[in-house]
């Protein structure tokens, strides 16, 4: 029997497993990255990973790295990433050489993707987005059962299309992005403002008083306390979310979107503003017949992912 290592690399947490080709999990590890010690401490740290889930007697086709990005897919390096204040490391090579096993390298929205679209929510269709609304959004898409990476790799960045020129500034630097409006953070900084400006509700209670503690989850529950303004909040951020589903439905006309990520986790209060705003905005036929539905793999989407984006090599030699 084969069986792959998959390895789920972010800001905070690096998680580890091991794994058969069914996406059953063996052994999983996970540490704290502690970005703040640098990168080769991470790359350390990764490695101890690896060796804490490894099985000299199991025959190990292959490692799967997700990460955030920007990425070189094709020479397997991890170009910049804020969290981890990485700079061109090749991350690939660092690997196979440690430890002398194939590994494949994944943005970690096109890896989650591919792991709910072959473990999680999105067995049985072929064209599926993933939608990660957390911190940011993120989003990776499946096409005909493989991930679609775009001609540079970048392909799914959905959080930085730009639904309002005149919106407020993205952490991209651009005005307006889907993800300024509808992240976890967008829906944060949204709400202080108002709450600068003197709108009533029960979440100065909440924080203490102090408003730069306001995040996605004080709003989840003052909204179930029954507090209007921030269900009012959740509201417009579902519809804001709604008009970025409508743009990808109008394009690419997929079978399912698959919704994850922690402000996801709100369940009704997001979804459904979001698929009245679907209803109101996407091309009737397309909007009809696509499922909008909640991921399925939680914690370990990102690692399942990285499993998947090794057997879709596999699969694909």
């Amino acid at each position: 029997m084969s069986y792959i290592i998959g390895i789920d690399l972010g800001g905070t947490k690096i998680a580890t497993i091991l794994s058969d080709m069914q996406g059953n999990i063996i052994k999983r590890v996970e540490e704290a990255t502690n970005a703040h010690e640098g990168q080769d401490a991470v790359i350390e740290r990764i490695k101890e990973t690896v060796y804490k889930v490894l099985d000299p007697g199991k025959d190990i086709v292959g490692i799967g790295i997700g990460s955030p990005g920007p990425l070189d897919l094709e020479n397997g390096v991890v170009l910049k990433t804020p969290n981890l204040k990485w700079d061109n490391v090749p991350i690939r090579d660092i690997l196979e050489e440690e430890f002398g096993i194939t590994t494949y390298l994944e943005n970690d929205a096109n890896a989650a993707a591919a792991g709910e679209y072959r473990f999680g929510a999105g067995k049985g269709a072929r064209n599926l987005i993933y939608i990660t609304v957390s911190t940011g959004i993120g989003s990776g898409i499946i096409i005909e059962g493989k991930v679609y990476r775009g001609a540079h790799g970048i392909a799914g960045e959905l959080g930085h299309t730009i639904i309002d020129p005149n919106g407020p500034i993205c952490g991209c630097g651009q005005h307006g992005c889907l993800e300024a409006f509808a992240s976890g953070t967008g829906l944060a900084r949204r709400a202080i403002l108002e709450l600068q400006l003197g709108v009533e509700s029960i979440i100065r209670e909440l924080v203490e008083g102090d408003l730069q503690k306001v995040t996605a989850r004080t709003l989840e529950d003052a909204a179930l306390k029954g507090d209007e303004f921030a269900r009012n909040m959740w509201e417009s951020t579902g519809d804001y979310l709604g008009i970025g589903m409508t743009n990808v439905i109008n394009f690419l006309d997929p079978e399912m979107i698959i919704i994850g990520g922690g402000v996801s986790k709100a369940g009704e209060l997001l979804f459904e503003p979001m698929r009245r705003s679907i209803k109101k905005r996407a091309i009737e036929s397309a909007a009809s017949k696509v499922k909008i539905v909640p991921a399925a793999l939680g914690k370990d989407v990102g690692t399942l992912g990285a499993i998947s984006v090794v057997i879709e090599a596999l699969e694909a030699k």
